[in-house]
Parts: C-alpha cells; structure tokens; sequence
C-alpha cells in the first residue's frame, strides 16, 4: 500500500516554529515531486511549498517565501517543512501530496496524506 503519513502539527503562538515530516511507505519519494498544501476552515485548499525531483528546485507560495523551507531526506524517504515565523494566518490542515512528475504540477497529484493540524495563536 501507497502511503504519505505527515507529522508535526501542533499549537504555537505567533512568531514560533513548527517542522513538519512527510514519510512514505510503499514507494520511494526520490522519484516524485513533493507538495505541500493547506487548508483552513471555509477556505480552498492551496499550495504552500513543493520539491521537484528533476533538479531539486523548490518553489513557495508569496504568502510564506522567506519563512518557509521544504527539504527532502532521501535517506529516510522524507520530506520536510519547516516553518518559521509563524502567523494567525498559517493556521490549517496542512497535506504533503506525491506526483510521478518531475516538476511541481498545480494539481492532479497522485497521493496525499491525512494531514496534520497546525494552529498558530496567543
């Protein structure tokens, strides 16, 4: 079985961080580009981060450039997100999601994770 198990989540106050770990079973995360996304309540889901596995750029979201940073660990078939600064506004499910792609699509990813509650207030 295919699976993305994300991990980290928890309540901080404004201007903390959080780390959050995406692991994967049943498949090599080498091979896939690896997006972040999140959603809040009442609120689409949008992309925060990704990694692309042909060249390892990564991209960020205008929201979060210069707080957030997406790391791979293939080592431990993981990717990370670590996030800095944290806002109100941050406060969301967020996803890790998997694509056979090389590049970081918009969507159509192939496999998603449960999610992990991120909370960010005072």
């Amino acid at each position: 079985q295919l699976q993305l198990v994300e991990s980290g989540g928890g309540l901080v106050q404004p201007g903390g961080s959080l780390r959050l770990s995406c692991a994967a079973s049943g498949f090599t995360l080498d091979y896939y580009a690896i997006g972040w996304f999140r959603q809040a309540p009442g609120k689409e889901r949008e992309g925060v981060s990704c990694t692309s596995n042909s060249d390892g750029s990564t991209y960020y979201a205008d929201s979060v450039k210069g707080r957030f940073t997406i790391s791979r660990d293939n080592a431990k078939n993981t990717v990370y997100l670590q996030m800095n600064s944290l806002k109100p506004e941050d406060t969301a499910v967020y996803y890790c999601a998997a694509d056979t792609g090389s590049s970081c699509p918009d969507e159509g990813y192939d496999y998603w994770g449960q999610g992990t509650q991120v909370t960010v207030s005072s």
